[in-house]
């Protein structure tokens, strides 16, 4: 089986959950900045349509299929991706094997406040995890440079940011041959989570890949971004079908 699934000009490492945290781990284990991505069929459109986003994207050590649409549509590639691999769960999974050892994490993104609630949440459920910075996501360029600074100083080893695709994705791309940080990852709203503001899907409905329909039940002012879903679908359906 290849590495590497090709969904509509994006590549994704054909990887599962577990062995995509021993990749994070060996990431850590190595002395430069690592840059890991997980798009979902609204962020594989996105790109789609720019060229810049799709380069990054490609350019990633690591990316993995955020979004049971992904999946389902690498079956139609020719190498099928072995299962959906959640940015949230990734990053709680990394935060579980390094809370005990000498690595350190800094938080960038989200609503004022969310950040650090996040990083409270967060060393409160995995104790001895060292949350090192915060900043939340709203910024201009003089405090962006700030921000930057801050990271320089502190020196994480991961580095989280939290802005929503494309931007987190073309800021951390943007920096990364200048931060001190080994992996960067780009978590979209997974602060929002992390500080309890925002619930996750039951269980039942993350079991059969319904996430989305959770969120659309609990925002309905979401379904014109639903729309992208079967756009996407229909995409990788014409690719196959007719090149």
């Amino acid at each position: 089986m290849s590495d590497f699934s090709h969904i509509l000009g994006v590549k994704f490492n054909n990887v599962t959950y577990e062995e995509a945290i021993d990749i994070l781990l060996s990431f850590l284990r190595e002395n430069k900045c690592h840059c890991v991505f997980t798009p979902n069929p609204e962020i594989v459109m996105e790109a789609r349509k720019d060229l810049e986003f799709m380069r990054i994207l490609n350019d990633a050590e690591l990316v993995v299929p955020d979004g049971i649409g992904v999946v389902i549509a690498s079956r139609f590639s020719k190498e099928k991706l072995k299962e959906r691999v959640a940015g949230f769960d990734l990053v709680q999974g990394l935060f579980d094997r390094i809370k005990d050892k000498d690595y350190s994490v800094y938080f960038w993104g989200g609503a004022p406040r969310v950040a650090m609630e996040a990083k409270f949440n967060m060393e409160k459920k995995y104790s001895g995890l060292k949350i090192i910075g915060v900043n939340d996501g709203y910024f201009d360029a003089n405090k962006e440079k700030l921000i930057i600074d801050d990271i320089k100083n502190k020196k994480p080893d991961v580095l989280l940011v939290g802005l929503g695709a494309p931007k987190q994705e073309k800021l951390i791309a943007r920096y990364k041959n200048q931060l001190p940080v080994k992996v960067c990852i780009g978590v979209g709203g997974s602060f929002d989570v992390m500080s309890g503001r925002v619930k996750r899907a039951p269980k039942i409905f993350m079991r059969f890949g319904l996430e989305w329909l959770y969120r659309l039940l609990c925002q309905p002012s979401r379904f014109f971004r639903m729309l992208k879903l079967p756009m996407f679908l229909l995409a990788v359906l014409k690719k196959k079908f007719f090149g």
